[in-house]
């Protein structure tokens, strides 16, 4: 079994890149949440870089912010091996862009549930 970790080179940090995902990125929605990724250069240790993003406008207090970010970022970390897999059989590289859309605080659970489909979903896109 895969080691189950989110280390800090997995983050999505460097500007360029950012740039890239929001002007070039293709995008779905499956709610609670907005997925765009992109394409980025080869890179064979990091499969998947990913960012996290909640909305100031849709929760003002930060720390319901930062409890989403949590639950999403466990749920992405106990599920990224569906996408990871296939990265490597691949041999491609993407930079991917979480954005939480819901106006309402979801459980773990369900955060989870919707995860899980959205990593499937990208799965069919990379592959088609």
């Amino acid at each position: 079994m895969p080691r189950l970790t989110f280390k800090k080179k997995e983050r999505l940090t460097n500007k360029k890149t950012f740039d890239l995902l929001f002007n070039a990125g293709n995008s779905f929605t499956v709610s609670p949440f907005r997925l765009v990724w992109v394409k980025t250069k080869q890179n064979q240790t990091l499969p998947v870089q990913l960012g996290i993003s909640v909305p100031k406008r849709s929760f003002a207090k930060a720390v319901d912010r930062n409890i989403l970010k949590r639950r999403i970022r466990e749920a992405y970390r106990k599920n990224k091996h569906l996408l990871y897999e296939l990265m490597q059989k691949k041999n491609l590289s993407i930079a991917l862009m979480v954005i939480y859309i819901a106006k309402e605080e979801l459980p773990y659970q369900e955060i989870e549930k919707k995860m899980v489909v959205s990593l499937q979903r990208m799965e069919a896109q990379i592959q088609g």
